[in-house]
């Protein structure tokens, strides 16, 4: 041990370097009580050490968030410092909220607890993507190509009870169009093969049964061309909506790739399609968040699993030496305030009685003289003269 035990009498002389200070405040402690509590330094600092180790692996895993959604990585940079700070935060309320009046708390644990795991469980999904980034890009290429399959699916299922109207009516209208020209092709082929003898009646020339099948042949074919000139125009009709709804589904098909990318959720489906698929991936996964989610845990952890010394002690004695300082300064500061009220009532009561017996004189010589007046004046009331001299001379009472 390069360290020796300081005395007793040297430890008041003891001065932390900044860096201690600085995993002190990460542990929540007060420097000026734990710099003379030998043991708890180091217990402390390992606290802070893993607060430290927290926040860092939050910044990183929060800027790694970030980067997936935001374009500019100096934005994702700053974002992920403020989300790391957060964190830090958090971690020292959950370590200075356990002390050891509370670490027996079932209900205080468990919900510090709680909070830890689902801050861990969230800070595990940036890690994992990062740590599988090539799996899952895999995996995003093929759920893309599903999500094409499934929106061309639902497209044609939106418009299949219109497309199927249209092919039926025109498959309709074609074998209408189809059956007739078959009854003209073969009376024309009678004809043909009556005017040159090779069926029929055997004679060559455009005899009457010629004629007839040559009648029958053109009555045929204008009932043709009539219903060509009724069913060739609805036929294209329904051929351009047709076409106008085949387009209409490849450029919403179009706009719709435009929209797929790599983005956070993409990537966090991705994840856990491969961890549904691949075995291999599930048991690591698994235990990658285990091992990430106990990084959000250390603090709390080590704050629980260190024993108390001397600084919980302190801590403890110094809050009720507080406490009772507080209450001796409020009961002071009572007894002072109810002193000066009743010092200021025995000199403003002696005031009052020395007003009243100075003027007790001039109030009856003022009487006198209203009095006087009073006489003298013939047309004044009685009444009116004690409602002025009342007013005039006697006291108002104090509200």
């Amino acid at each position: 041990m390069t360290e020796s035990t300081q005395m007793l009498s040297q430890r008041e002389s003891y001065a932390p370097t900044r860096w201690e200070k600085f995993v002190w405040w990460l542990a929540t402690v007060e420097k000026e009580l734990i710099k003379d509590c030998v043991i708890d330094r180091n217990r402390y600092a390992i606290v802070g050490m893993s607060v430290l180790s927290t926040w860092l692996f939050a910044t990183l895993a929060w800027t790694y968030f970030f980067s997936t959604t935001v374009s500019n990585m100096y934005a994702s940079i700053a974002l992920g410092i403020f989300m790391g700070l957060i964190i830090l935060s958090i971690d020292r309320m959950l370590i200075k909220g356990i002390n050891s009046i509370n670490k027996n708390k079932i209900t205080a644990l468990a919900f510090r607890f709680m909070l830890a795991i689902t801050i861990g469980f969230f800070m595990a999904q940036p890690a994992l993507l990062y740590l599988f980034d090539k799996e899952v890009h895999l995996q995003i290429s093929l759920d893309n190509e599903q999500r094409k399959k499934d929106k061309l699916t639902q497209q044609e299922a939106a418009v299949a009870s219109v497309k199927n109207d249209l092919l039926s009516k025109r498959n309709f209208l074609q074998h209408q169009s189809d059956a007739l020209y078959k009854e003209v092709a073969t009376a024309r082929n009678n004809f043909i093969t009556e005017t040159d003898g090779t069926g029929g009646s055997k004679k060559i020339g455009l005899k009457d049964i010629a004629q007839a099948k040559q009648n029958e042949y053109e009555k045929l074919d204008a009932a043709y061309n009539r219903l060509q000139q009724t069913n060739a125009p609805q036929i294209k009709t329904i051929d351009s909506s047709l076409n106008i709804m085949e387009n209409n589904i490849q450029q919403e098909q179009q706009q719709f790739n435009l929209l797929l990318n790599d983005g956070f959720l993409s990537r966090i489906e991705a994840l856990s399609n491969l961890i549904e698929t691949n075995a291999a991936m599930r048991f690591r996964y698994y235990l990658l968040v285990a091992l990430l989610m106990l990084i959000e845990l250390m603090p709390v952890i080590a704050k629980i699993l260190l024993p108390n010394g001397s600084y919980e002690e302190k801590v403890k004695l110094r809050d009720a030496m507080e406490k009772e300082l507080i209450q001796q300064n409020m009961q002071q500061e009572q007894q002072l305030k109810e002193l000066y009220n009743q010092l200021a009532f025995e000199q403003d009561s002696s005031f009052i009685k020395n007003f009243m017996k100075n003027t007790s004189e001039e109030r009856k010589e003022k009487l006198k003289t209203n009095i006087t007046e009073w006489k003298d004046n013939t047309t004044k009331s009685f009444d009116s003269f004690w409602n002025e001299t009342k007013k005039e001379m006697l006291s108002k009472q104090e509200q």
